[in-house]
């Protein structure tokens, strides 16, 4: 089986795991720049046309694996694959993020949650024909929006 590999870097503000926001709904105003490898630039023709991206990325800095976690708009330990942890079997995360403007190796996104430096695995475009569910259920969660935006990291799963 082939060896996934970075693709690019993701930037954002974010110098830190602690006080992040903890998904894309908490930094909605947050610009940040996806940069390609020079020998992947050629990948991102046409991508300008789609609104919103998924980047699927390495959570770097997550140093062990665990089955249960207590999320952060939990108190109760829950299985790892019913969470968006990064302490997953192999630290992989994603995020749907709004597309400002793609230039030569460079996409420049708003809504970013995502560490600096982190590498990058892949871009897929968000297409909602595909990819909206119209009747969804989010299991346990139960914060409302407003409290998803408010929630911040801590080092629980650094």
């Amino acid at each position: 089986m082939p060896q996934i590999q970075s693709i690019g870097v993701i930037h954002s503000p974010y110098q830190c795991l602690e006080d992040m926001p903890i998904q894309p709904k908490g930094a909605s105003e947050v610009k940040g720049e996806i940069v390609l490898d020079p020998q992947y630039a050629e990948g991102l023709a046409d991508l300008e046309g789609f609104s919103h991206i998924y980047l699927i990325y390495h959570f770097h800095k997550a140093i062990r694996t665990e089955l249960r976690v207590t999320p952060f708009m939990d108190t109760q330990p829950r299985g790892v694959f019913s969470t968006r942890s990064p302490l997953r079997p192999n630290h992989i995360g994603m995020s749907v993020l709004e597309v400002s403007q793609v230039v030569g190796n460079r996409v420049y996104v708003q809504g970013i949650d995502i560490l600096d430096g982190t590498p990058l695995l892949d871009i897929k475009p968000y297409i909602a024909k595909f990819d909206a569910v119209a009747q969804s259920r989010s299991g346990w969660l139960q914060a409302s929006e407003q409290e998803i935006v408010n929630k911040r990291s801590d080092q629980r799963f650094v």
